[in-house]
């Protein structure tokens, strides 16, 4: 679809909001076209770089050598980060050989079995800062062990789906792990390569985008309702900058938009059928703040798209789109969310279709009927036929 009608793309959403969240902690973790750091999901802390002597400018003589030049500071870190991991490991495999004091005073393997499982290869692994195995491993015990640590019972009773790994208990998953890892003081990082590094398939027709945009609102609005709402979550640490909550914030309350937006979009028409404008007759006071609010908002947005060189197109099929998955797909995750967090009912997940090839652009301009479309479609009835009672009210009445 060259002309990109159901805001597939997402333009604006990338680089825009993406890139502007460059400038603080990262952008968030969307679930896609995204490279990990391995101590990031295991529910590590982000490495703190070690201090480095200053440099002094001084003059060199034979007879007085200079001061031994220090290490890069890259290497300075592997040196640090390999003592730290060797030591850790060590404890583990030597634990036995200290006393009770001097073994409360490291992490015992009990706690790191609850934490990653019954797998004493894999808790190695995870102290490793590029992961792997140690070379003396035997084959034939790593395959048993890979096996263990696939099965479907091995992260029960450990800390897999609650503190490490891909966050459970929304099914945008995706903005939860990031908002953890974020909360524990790790940086993303927005890398937009001319030749894109991943691609993906999105829904064809105006029905399934309706659904994957519900999926995503019914996420956010599970968050909002759960314990890592970005509302309360995370204040401990103190590592998460209140710029990036602001933006995590946003994330996960913007499907409850809906109410006011449907307000916005059935009050005119309501006033054209009964002839009561509910809004006064404006001072010049305040006409002249009007005008200034959305004069800023112009400039604001014409800023960001001489910045982010998104296209005027792009963002006007961003705006159409933002109208019609608020007056539906929002709108129907509010309710949902609310149901089932509160009420223990849940929705049934549909997974989205997606177009795999040309094929499957026929589609396109199939007109598949969901209960998404039923407000939308009764906000254009009643728009349309506002409109007409205005006409006709303005050609018996006058103006």
């Amino acid at each position: 679809d060259r002309s990109d009608r159901y805001a597939n793309r997402n333009t604006v959403f990338f680089d825009v909001n993406m890139k502007g969240l460059d400038g603080i902690q990262g952008p968030v973790y969307v679930g896609t076209g995204c490279v990990f750091n391995r101590q990031a999901l295991y529910g590590y802390g982000p490495p703190s770089m070690p201090s480095f002597p200053k440099s002094s400018s001084s003059s060199c003589s034979c007879c007085c050598p200079g001061k031994k030049e220090p290490k890069d500071p890259s290497e300075l870190y592997r040196d640090a980060k390999r003592e730290e991991l060797d030591a850790a490991i060590f404890n583990l495999r030597e634990i036995d050989n200290y006393d009770e004091y001097e073994r409360s005073m490291l992490i015992s393997q009990t706690s790191f079995e609850k934490t990653f499982g019954l797998s004493s290869v894999f808790i190695e692994s995870t102290l490793m800062e590029n992961g792997g195995v140690a070379e003396s491993a035997n084959p034939s015990t790593l395959i048993k062990e890979a096996i263990h640590v696939i099965s479907c019972g091995y992260e029960e009773k450990t800390a897999w789906g609650k503190e490490i790994g891909w966050i459970y208990g929304s099914v945008t998953e995706d903005i939860l792990t990031g908002f953890k890892m974020h909360c524990r003081g790790w940086r993303s990082i927005y890398c937009m390569p001319l030749r894109p590094a991943f691609k993906g398939s999105a829904p064809i027709n105006l029905s399934d985008r309706l659904h994957q945009v519900l999926r995503w609102a019914l996420g956010s609005v599970e968050i909002f309702l759960s314990r890592h709402c970005p509302l309360w979550y995370g204040f401990g640490g103190g590592r998460l900058k209140w710029l990036q909550r602001l933006a995590y914030i946003n994330t996960i309350v913007y499907p409850f938009t809906s109410l006011p937006l449907i307000a916005y979009c059935s009050l005119p028409a309501i006033c054209l059928l009964t002839g009561k404008f509910i809004i006064p007759t404006l001072s010049n006071l305040a006409s002249v703040l009007f005008l200034g609010l959305f004069l800023s908002i112009i400039v604001t947005a014409v800023l960001e798209l001489r910045w982010s060189g998104v296209s005027i197109e792009d963002l006007w099929r961003n705006e159409q789109f933002w109208v019609i998955g608020g007056v539906s797909a929002h709108l129907f995750a509010v309710f949902q969310g609310f149901l089932k967090m509160l009420a223990g009912i849940d929705t049934n997940f549909t997974v989205t279709a997606k177009a795999a090839d040309d094929a499957d652009f026929g589609e396109l301009y199939i007109v598949k009927w969901t209960t998404l479309l039923i407000p939308p479609t009764t906000l254009l009835i009643v728009n349309m036929v506002g409109v007409v009672a205005g006409f006709s009210d303005a050609l018996n009445k006058g103006y």
